[in-house]
């Protein structure tokens, strides 16, 4: 039976695996943009879910027609809202914008003469806690 099995046999196999896994793939996608509108109602995200999981086809066409504009909108979103909060994360593990640079910025100010040694004490107090 191997031996019948062409190198074209294998080609064409491989090609409708990899399509099934881009449809799979694309399903996925269309069931976690459903969950991820926020202007959706309830009832129409379970329209929604029905219509795919009763004619996946139709269903995944119907949606990227009438929502493909919407949903490219909210996976840029997600991704913007991701790197913003990596941002965020990153400049904390680094110590940026923390405490110890406010007191190395105002030590820098009562050294050039701009703050008072007064002024120097309460901003420390308060930065402190």
């Amino acid at each position: 039976m191997l031996a019948t099995f062409g190198v074209l046999q294998v080609f064409f196999s491989m090609i409708w695996f990899f399509l099934f896994f881009i449809w799979i793939m694309l399903i996925f996608r269309i069931i976690m943009d459903i969950f991820r509108d926020h202007q959706s109602s309830g009832i129409s995200k379970v329209l929604w879910m029905v219509f795919i999981i009763a004619l996946p086809f139709l269903g995944a066409f119907v949606y990227i027609i009438s929502k493909g504009n919407s949903m490219a909108e909210r996976e840029v979103g997600a991704m913007k809202a991701q790197e913003d909060a990596t941002q965020q994360y990153i400049r904390q593990a680094a110590g940026t914008g923390g405490a110890a640079d406010e007191l190395a910025r105002l030590a820098d100010l009562k050294d050039k003469g701009v703050i008072t040694d007064a002024e120097f004490a309460a901003m420390k107090a308060k930065v402190i806690g």
